[in-house]
C-alpha cells in the first residue's frame, strides 16, 4: 500500500511530524514500512511552461522547435520530440540546471544546430512508471490544466511535492489497505481523531432505482451484501488533475472519470466498486450466482475465460457480465458513449474470489481486498460517495434509492480483558487510565468495571475478535520499544527429550556414524514420484492448489526424493554417495486429514572401500546395507523379532535382491537393490536402498538397558560346514540352529558361503561358527558335543543339509 503523505494530511494534522518520522512510528506499531520516497528532493528547477509556438524542425520528421513562456523576462526556445506538443498548452519544463530522477542534468544545448534551452518533460522523465501514465500522454508530454500558473513549481501540479510511504500490509491488517484505515492507524499513533469530508449526495426524486434494476443473490453465503446505484444522463470525460494525480501515485493508470472514481473510492475506503454500462446490460435483472461449467466470459482484457462452479459471476439475469470481485466483462464496461451507469458495491465470500483470481491468473487490487476482507460498515458510504462524485464530474444525476440484497449487517464486536491480564502478559505497569486512553486513541469505545475492561471494536477492525488481539493493540500503541525486558519468574522445570525424540536423534547419529550423510527432501512432488516405493497401497494426497505440477502430491515414500539427490550428486562426478533421511510420509484417510508416518530411509551407491596398494575395492551391495539396518535394529533391542523375507512385489526394486523387513510379523520396511532399468534411467550404477517405518519403535519404549559383568569362565566353539539347496535361506538355517542349539549357545556366525567348483549345481556351501558359554561354570566337553550333534541332526532333517 503506497500512502500519500499529502492525502493523509487531508484527514489528519501532520504539520508536526515529517514523512520519515511518521514512517518510523508506523513501523514501531507493527506495520512494516518498506521505504519512504520524496521526489521533490531529487527534482529541481522544474516549472510550468506555456507553449507559444510549435513548428516542425526543418530536415526532421519528429522534432519540433517550440517557444515556451516559463515566467522569465523572455520566452525560451526548446526543441521537443513529443508528437503531441502544440501551441497553447501548459506543460512541465525542466530548465537548464534542472536535475531529473534518472540523474540527467539539463543543460543548454544544440540539436541539429538549433539551440534548446531546456526540456518539455513527459511523465516518464519525471519518474512515473509507463503503466500509470494516462493514455493521452503515453506517447508524449503531459499537458497541465489551463489554470496552471506559468513559472510556478510544476511539481505541485503533478503531486511530486508529496512524500510516499510504502507499507507492507500483512493479511491480518487488511484494514490498512485504504487511506481511511491508514488515517485511523496514524491517528492512534499521533493521538488524533481523523476527520473525513462528508458526502453531498443529491438524488433525483422523480426517478427510482427500482425502475432500472432488480437485484437478487442466489446464495447469501457467497454474497452477503450486494448494492447498486444508477447514475443517468452522464457525459463520460477525462478525470480532473487531482484525481489522476492520486491514482498515478498509487500505481493505477487513469482511464476516464467513471473508472477513475471507482479506483479512487477503493483507495479511500478499501471498498472495490465496479461500474457497468447500464444500456449494455440489456436487462433490469441483476443476479449474482455461481458460474456453470459450460459458461464463458470475455473479460476486460479481451481474453475468453472458461468458468467453473468455483467462480462467482454477476449476470444480467441470464448471462455472465462480470467475474465478481475480480474483473468486469468486455461487453458491459463503461465507454465514452455511456450515458447511464449501474454502480456496484458488494461483499463477496473471500475464498471464492481467491480461487477465481488464482485459477484464472487475474490478481488485482480489487481481488486482493476482497480476499482479505472488507469493512461492511462502509459498503453503502463508499457507494454513495462514488455515485455523487461520478454525477458531479459527468454532469449526471443519481437516481434515488439503492437496489440491494443484505443478509449480513456490520458487527460491533465486544471483547473483554482485565488490567491484570494486560500487565501480566506484557510485563508492564499500565494504569487503567492509560489503557482506556489507548483504546480511545484506537477509536474503540470501552467501559471499565471492577473486574474487567469491555471493549467495543468497530467493523473496520474485523481482525480483532479475542482477548489476545486486544493485548496486541495495547502493546502496539503503547510501543513495543517501551515494553520492559524481563526474565520469567516461574519455577524452573528440568526438561528432557521424549522417547520418540531420543530415538530420532539416536538414529541420525547412528546413520552418520555409518558414513551416511543426512538429506532433507521436499514432501511435495509429482504424482508419479509420490507413489513410487510406497509400502502402503493408499490413494495419493493431492493439493487443491499446487504451486506447480512438480509439487502437487504428498510423498508416500522418502526414497524418490533421496534418489533425486543421489542422481544430482552423481551427475556432478560424485561417484560414491550415501544419504539418509528421517521424515514423514503421507497417506489418505477417509473423511479426515492425511495420516503422517515417520520413516527412515537410505540410499547408497558406488564403493565402500576404494582400490589402493593396501586394500581391494569393495562395492556397495545388498549385504552391506542390510548390515547397517541390522546393526541399527540390534542397538534398538528389537533384532530378535526381525525377519527378512524375499520379495518381488515392488516394481522399482530388483526382483532377486529385495527383501521385506518384518517385525513380529508386521511389515515395516524394505531393503533392496534398485531395479536395473530404473538405475539406467537415472544414470546410476548398482544402488541399494532401504526404508523403514519408525512408528512401531517410536511407540515401543524399551526397558532400561542392563549390563552384565564379563564371564569368569571360558567358552568354546564349534565349526560346521554343509551343503544345501541354494533356495534355502540363511534365516531358515539360523532359526533351526537357534531352536535346537541348547541353553549354552550364545552366538552363531556365518563365515563362509561358496558356490562353484566341486559344488553341485543348484547347491551352496555354508560354514558357521557356533559359540557356547556357561557364565556360572566351565563347560564340559560332553555337554557341548551333545548340543552340537542335535544341531547337525536338525539341519539334516529340516533343511536336507549334507554335512561336510
Amino acid at each position: 500500500m503506497k500512502v500519500s503523505y499529502n492525502w493523509l494530511n487531508e484527514s489528519l494534522d501532520l504539520s508536526g511530524v515529517s514523512p520519515r518520522d511518521l514512517a518510523e512510528q508506523i513501523t514501531l506499531t507493527g506495520i512494516e514500512v518498506d521505504g519512504v520516497s520524496e521526489p521533490a528532493k531529487e527534482l529541481k528547477n522544474i516549472v510550468v511552461g506555456h507553449v507559444l509556438t510549435a513548428e516542425r524542425m526543418a530536415d526532421s520528421d519528429h522534432l519540433n522547435v517550440t517557444v515556451v513562456e516559463v515566467g522569465q523576462e523572455e520566452p525560451v526556445q526548446i526543441v521537443c520530440g513529443a508528437p503531441n506538443v502544440k501551441a497553447g498548452q501548459k506543460v512541465v519544463v525542466a530548465l537548464p540546471g534542472a536535475r531529473l530522477v534518472n540523474g540527467l542534468k539539463i543543460k543548454k544545448s544544440k540539436l541539429r544546430g538549433v539551440v534548446s534551452n531546456g526540456m518539455i518533460c513527459s511523465l516518464e522523465e519525471l519518474g512515473f512508471s509507463d503503466s500509470v501514465v494516462p493514455k493521452n500522454s503515453e506517447d508524449g508530454i503531459y499537458v497541465l490544466p489551463e489554470d496552471a500558473h506559468i513559472g510556478e513549481d510544476a511539481l505541485t501540479y503533478i503531486g511530486l511535492n508529496d512524500a510516499f510511504i510504502e507499507l507492507d500490509i500483512t493479511p491480518n491488517r487488511a484494514d490498512a489497505l485504504s487511506m481511511r484505515g491508514v488515517a485511523y492507524e496514524a491517528g492512534a499513533i499521533l493521538e488524533q481523531t481523523p476527520k473525513f469530508t462528508g458526502v453531498n449526495l443529491s438524488e433525483d426524486p422523480t426517478d427510482s432505482v427500482d425502475d432500472y434494476v432488480n437485484v437478487s443473490v442466489e446464495n447469501s453465503e457467497d454474497n452477503p451484501i450486494y448494492k447498486m446505484r444508477v447514475i443517468k444522463d452522464l457525459v463520460v470525460t477525462e478525470s480532473p488533475l487531482w484525481l489522476q494525480r492520486k491514482l498515478m501515485h498509487a500505481g493505477i493508470r487513469p482511464i476516464d472519470a467513471v473508472v477513475d472514481v471507482t479506483n479512487y473510492i477503493m483507495l479511500e475506503y478499501g471498498q472495490p466498486l465496479h461500474a457497468f454500462d447500464y444500456d449494455a446490460l440489456n436487462s433490469k435483472d441483476i443476479l449474482v450466482r455461481r458460474a456453470k461449467d459450460s459458461e464463458t466470459l470475455i473479460t476486460l482484457d479481451g481474453v475468453e475465460r472458461k468458468l467453473t462452479a468455483d467462480n462467482l459471476v454477476i449476470t444480467n439475469g441470464a448471462d455472465p457480465v462480470a467475474l465478481a470481485g475480480v474483473m468486469g466483462g468486455e461487453n458491459t464496461h463503461v465507454t465514452g458513449e455511456t450515458k447511464t451507469v449501474a454502480l456496484e458495491s458488494a461483499v463477496f465470500e473471500s475464498s471464492l474470489i481467491r480461487k477465481t483470481a488464482q485459477s484464472l491468473n487475474l490478481r488485482s487490487e480489487s481481488s486482493s481486498r476482497f480476499e482479505k476482507g472488507l469493512n461492511k460498515e462502509t459498503v453503502q458510504d463508499a457507494l454513495d460517495h462514488a455515485a455523487a462524485l461520478i454525477a458531479s464530474l459527468g454532469n449526471g444525476q443519481v437516481v434515488s434509492g439503492t437496489a440491494e440484497v443484505v443478509s449480513e449487517e456490520p458487527v460491533y464486536q465486544t471483547v473483554t480483558t482485565t488490567l491484570n491480564k494486560i500487565n501480566g502478559s506484557l510485563g508492564t505497569d499500565l494504569t487503567i487510565d492509560e489503557v482506556e486512553k489507548i483504546f480511545s486513541r484506537l477509536g474503540f469505545e470501552n467501559s471499565v468495571t471492577v473486574d474487567e475492561i469491555s471493549v467495543t471494536v468497530p467493523p473496520r477492525r474485523w481482525d480483532i475478535s479475542i482477548e489476545a488481539d486486544l493485548l496486541e493493540e495495547v502493546a502496539r500503541i503503547y510501543g513495543y520499544n517501551q515494553i520492559p525486558s524481563t526474565l520469567p519468574h516461574s519455577e524452573s522445570v528440568p526438561g528432557e527429550l521424549t522417547h520418540a525424540q531420543k530415538l530420532t536423534r539416536f538414529t541420525r547419529h547412528f546413520m552418520e556414524s555409518c558414513g551416511l550423510g543426512q538429506a532433507i527432501s521436499y514432501a511435495l512432488t509429482t504424482s508419479e514420484k509420490a507413489a513410487a516405493f510406497s509400502l502402503d497401497e493408499s490413494e495419493l494426497v493431492h493439493l487443491d492448489w499446487p504451486m506447480s505440477e512438480e509439487h502437487k502430491a504428498l510423498r508416500q515414500s522418502l526414497l524418490s526424493g533421496l534418489l533425486d539427490n543421489v542422481q544430482y550428486n552423481v551427475a556432478r562426478q560424485t561417484k560414491n554417495v550415501a544419504l539418509f533421511e528421517i521424515g514423514r510420509i503421507f497417506t489418505r484417510q477417509e473423511n479426515d486429514l492425511p495420516k503422517e508416518t515417520t520413516h527412515v530411509a537410505g540410499v547408497m551407491t558406488g564403493t565402500l572401500v576404494d582400490n589402493s596398494w593396501q586394500e581391494t575395492e569393495t562395492r556397495v551391495d545388498y549385504f552391506a546395507v542390510k548390515g547397517i539396518v541390522e546393526e541399527w535394529l540390534d542397538t534398538l533391542g528389537v533384532l530378535e523379532g526381525i525377519s527378512f523375507v524375499p520379495s518381488k512385489e515392488l516394481p522399482e526394486l530388483h526382483p532377486g535382491r529385495t527383501a521385506k523387513v518384518l517385525w513380529n510379523g508386521q511389515y515395516i520396511g524394505v531393503i533392496g537393490q534398485l531395479h536395473p532399468q530404473l538405475a539406467q534411467d537415472r544414470d546410476l550404477n548398482d544402488t541399494v536402498v532401504f526404508e523403514l517405518n519408525m512408528e512401531p519403535f517410536l511407540a515401543n519404549e524399551q526397558d532400561t538397558l542392563s549390563f552384565e559383568s564379563i564371564p569368569k569362565y571360558p567358552g568354546t566353539s564349534r565349526d560346521i560346514a554343509f551343503v544345501v539347496d541354494e533356495s534355502v535361506l540363511h534365516e531358515e538355517v539360523m532359526d533351526v540352529m537357534t531352536e535346537v542349539g541348547g541353553k549354552w549357545l550364545r552366538s552363531i556366525r556365518l563365515f563362509d558361503l561358496y558356490q562353484g567348483d566341486n559344488i553341485e549345481a543348484g547347491k551352496k556351501s555354508l560354514a558357521y561358527t557356533l559359540s557356547y558359554l556357561n557364565p556360572d561354570a566351565t563347560l564340559k566337553e560332553e555337554e557341548v558335543n551333545s548340543d552340537f550333534e542335535k544341531v547337525k541332526q536338525a539341519l539334516v532333517e529340516r533343511v536336507q543339509a549334507d554335512i561336510r
